[in-house]
This record gives structure tokens, C-alpha cells and sequence, in this order.
């Protein structure tokens, strides 16, 4: 079940807590931090169907931004309100940076077998020209876009993909029960039982991704969030293809190696060989 879809008093909570602004008449100018919903724009690719329920897709919708959730080296996490007359949801927007506030720090190891259609722009990329770096952020937005799509539809616990524009991605808020921000493993305390069924889901979505030919390539308690008994895998733009890429054996190791760690530090026991030799099973 989405945990977009909350209760009015669970949106009222998260509405409450980042200051989020009442929804707006329909204005031939929106204020700042509002637009009118992109979702049927000219070049925007939209995410997978079956579209869940709270998917709001009318052309009368309003996006008003809430506020920065999360920032990071390379982008930025808003709270964004998507809203009609009668509906409304709040959503994860994931905007990679400008080119001249952006601090690409990806290990270039991570693209190995990726390939940039154009000549120019490979060769941009290369030497780091400003059209260089705003075709780089485009591509790890399409790539994690991508993902994203490719793993929702294979069931995979992620985020779902609600639509790409340029280097913006509006994903499922994932939330508590509550109604707030779900927080990472890394912050949590489960007890045993739970802990070990985190293991479990965990477990299962890398075997997963690998019959999928997939490793996670920077899997960590730091990019699972948690609600209550399930987990959420976040962040995969660095998702690398096993086979194809020369070191994609070399990052699924340091995903098990990773997930291995934080669990056996946490009393459940795991070893990290024994992880990769079950997820490497899969991949072939």
C-alpha cells in the first residue's frame, strides 16, 4: 500500500511540520513556490502504470514547493504539494543541481558501459565545461529515473517514480505511520524480530535487482528508509549493471559487505560472503 496515500490528519502533520501553504485558487500568476502541475508538459516522461490511486494527474493541479527535506552534494530533496480543489498529496522532489552550485563527486566507475548518445556532450563531460556538467546532472537524473521505474515495476521496495523533468524527479513520499518522514536504518533501533525481517526484505530485494542483472552499487543503512515493518530502498542513480560493467562485482561485494556490517553490529549476525555468494547466485 503507498504511504503517499495517507489520512488527512497524517497530511495535516507533515503540513504542519514543514509550514506548507493552504492550496491556492486557480491564478493566471502563481506566487512564488507555486506552478501549475507538469505532468502532461512537452518532454516530461512519466512514471510506470498501473499509476497507484493518489497519483494526481489533472491539468487544473497547482505544485507548491514545502520546503527542503534533505540537500546533498550532488541534489536536493523538496517536500512538494501536488493539489486540486478536492485532492491533494505531498511528494519527494529530487532536483539535481545547477551547474554552478553542483559538486559531482560520483566515482566514474559507477558509469562503466553507460554511454552518452552524443559525441559533444561525451566530450563536454570529459574536459568539465559548464554544458558538460548540466548534461551530467540530466544523466544521473534519467539513470536514477530509470531505475526506479525498472525496479517499482519488478516489485522492488523503492520509491514510486511519479515523473522526469530535465534533472528533477517527483517520487512517493515515503512516510511513518504517523505521518512523517520515514527515517533511515542507519537511525533506527528494531528490536530482533524486526531487525531480522529488515534483513529478510533486504535480503530478498538484492536478490532481486541481480536476477535482474542489477547490484545496488552504494547499498547502505544510510539509503533504506523504514516504515514501521517494511523497508524502502532510496538513492539508486549509482545502480550498476553486474555483468556489464567491469566492477560491478566489486560494488554488489561492497553492498553485502555493507548491509553485513550494520546488522552484525546491531546482534544479527551476518556474513558478508555468505550474502554475496547467495545475491551472485541469482545473477545467473
Amino acid at each position: 500500500m503507498s504511504t503517499s496515500n495517507f489520512a488527512a490528519s497524517e497530511r495535516d502533520a507533515i503540513a504542519h511540520e514543514f509550514t506548507a501553504d493552504q492550496f491556492t485558487p486557480v491564478l493566471d500568476h502563481l506566487p512564488p513556490g507555486q506552478r501549475w502541475s507538469t505532468w502532461d508538459d512537452i518532454g516530461i516522461s512519466a512514471g510506470p502504470e498501473p499509476w497507484p490511486e493518489w497519483l494526481i494527474t489533472a491539468d487544473a493541479a497547482i505544485d507548491t514547493d514545502l520546503g527542503i527535506l534533505k540537500t546533498g552534494k550532488e541534489a536536493d530533496v523538496w517536500l512538494l504539494e501536488r493539489a486540486t480543489e478536492a485532492e491533494s498529496v505531498i511528494m519527494a522532489a529530487k532536483r539535481y543541481r545547477s551547474s554552478d552550485h553542483r559538486m559531482f563527486r560520483r566515482d566514474s566507475g559507477y558509469t562503466e558501459g553507460r554511454r552518452t548518445r552524443r559525441s559533444r556532450d561525451r566530450r563536454a563531460i570529459a574536459k568539465g565545461t559548464r554544458w558538460g556538467r548540466q548534461v551530467e546532472a540530466g544523466e544521473w537524473a534519467a539513470a536514477e529515473f530509470g531505475y526506479l521505474c525498472h525496479l517499482w515495476s519488478a516489485g522492488l521496495p523503492v520509491p514510486y517514480p511519479v515523473q522526469l523533468d530535465g534533472t528533477e524527479i517527483l517520487m512517493e513520499l515515503i512516510t511513518s505511520a504517523n505521518g512523517g518522514g520515514a527515517p533511515r536504518l542507519a537511525q533506527t533501533r528494531p528490536p530482533r524480530e524486526l531487525l531480522e525481517s529488515y534483513f529478510r526484505q533486504l535480503r530478498e530485494a538484492m536478490c532481486t535487482m541481480a536476477s535482474l542483472g542489477l547490484a545496488p552499487g552504494d547499498l547502505s543503512a544510510f539509503n533504506v528508509l523504514t516504515t514501521e515493518a517494511r523497508v524502502v530502498i532510496i538513492d539508486v542513480p549509482q545502480a550498476v549493471d553486474i555483468v556489464g560493467n567491469p566492477q560491478g562485482l566489486d560494488f554488489l561485494a561492497r553492498d553485502c559487505h555493507n548491509i553485513a556490517t550494520w546488522f552484525t553490529a546491531r546482534g544479527l549476525a551476518v556474513d558478508a560472503q555468505a550474502l554475496l555468494g547467495e545475491v551472485v547466485g541469482y545473477a545467473w
